[in-house]
């Protein structure tokens, strides 16, 4: 099972999803665009200390996602 958000706009939704796939193990899948940054600095000031355990995919597309 994987987790995939589609354009996500929503920093505090994907980190959400983010937790869940730390703690389950599972892939968490980003289709962009994202409405939102993925740089350590901007993660670290939100709190994200698990990121880094979250096997995180980021993909140009949706088509991109399926393959």
């Amino acid at each position: 099972m994987d987790i995939v958000l589609v354009h996500p706009e929503i920093p505090h939704n994907s980190g959400c999803a983010g937790r869940l796939s730390a703690a389950l193990g599972l892939p968490l899948h980003l289709v962009e665009p994202l409405g939102f940054s993925l740089e350590d600095r901007y993660l670290k000031r939100a709190g994200l200390d698990y990121w880094p355990m979250v096997d995180l995919r980021v993909h140009a597309d949706l088509d991109a996602c399926w393959s």
